[in-house]
C-alpha cells in the first residue's frame, strides 16, 4: 500500500487519539510517550515479524503487544490496541504516531528543525539560527543539529516539508544539472 493511503487509512485514528489526550490533563504528553513507544516497538524487527505472523489471531497480537508495552499503556492505551487490532491496523501505529506527533507540534505551536552542517554549529550560531526560524515560522523552534562533512560548505535546513539546502554540495548539483 502506498504511504499516501497508510496516511489517510491512519489520520482517523491518530485524530481521535489527539481529541482525547487534550481533553486529559497531561494527555498530550503521556500520548506522546505511548505512541512513540508503541512506534519504536512495532519497528524493532522481532515485533514486527511477530505481529506479521499469519498464524497469530487478533488477541494474540493484542495481548503480545499489550504485554509488551504494558508499563507505557494504562487502561486506555490497551482499549487503543484492541481497537487497532480489531480493525487489522496494529502495523498503522507508526504512522498514527507521526501524524500525532505533528497534531501535537500545531497544537503547541512548536516545531523541530533538523539542521545538517559541513562544520560543528556554535552555541550562538545555534541561537541565531533558533530565533530567525523562530520569526520567520512564527513558531517555537526545537533544533537539532548533526555534522556531514560531505556537504564541504554551507548547510541543509529541513522543517516540517521545508528544505532550505545551502550547502556547497547542494550548489554544485544544481550547476551540474544546470549545465547538462
Amino acid at each position: 500500500m502506498a504511504e499516501s493511503e497508510l496516511t489517510t487509512i491512519a489520520r482517523p485514528y491518530a485524530r481521535a487519539v489527539f481529541a482525547y489526550a487534550t481533553s486529559q490533563p497531561d494527555g498530550l504528553a503521556s500520548w506522546a510517550t505511548r505512541l512513540e513507544m508503541l512506534k519504536v516497538a512495532i519497528e524493532t524487527p522481532a515485533v514486527r515479524g511477530t505481529l506479521e505472523n499469519p498464524r497469530w489471531t487478533t488477541e494474540d497480537k493484542t495481548t503480545f503487544l499489550g504485554q509488551l508495552m504494558d508499563n507505557f499503556l494504562a487502561d486506555e492505551g490497551h482499549r487503543f490496541l484492541k481497537v487497532l487490532a480489531g480493525h487489522g491496523r496494529l502495523m498503522l501505529i507508526p504512522m498514527i504516531a507521526t501524524l500525532f506527533k505533528q497534531l501535537k507540534s500545531n497544537y503547541e505551536k512548536t516545531l523541530e528543525v533538523a539542521v545538517t552542517s559541513a562544520f560543528e554549529i556554535t552555541e550562538a550560531e545555534n541561537s541565531l539560527l533558533s530565533e530567525a526560524l523562530k520569526r520567520k515560522l512564527q513558531r517555537e523552534i526545537k533544533l537539532e543539529t548533526a555534522v556531514d562533512k560531505s556537504l564541504i560548505g554551507g548547510l541543509i535546513i529541513k522543517a516540517g516539508d521545508m528544505v532550505i539546502d545551502d550547502s556547497v554540495s547542494g550548489r554544485l548539483t544544481k550547476l551540474s544539472g544546470a549545465l547538462s
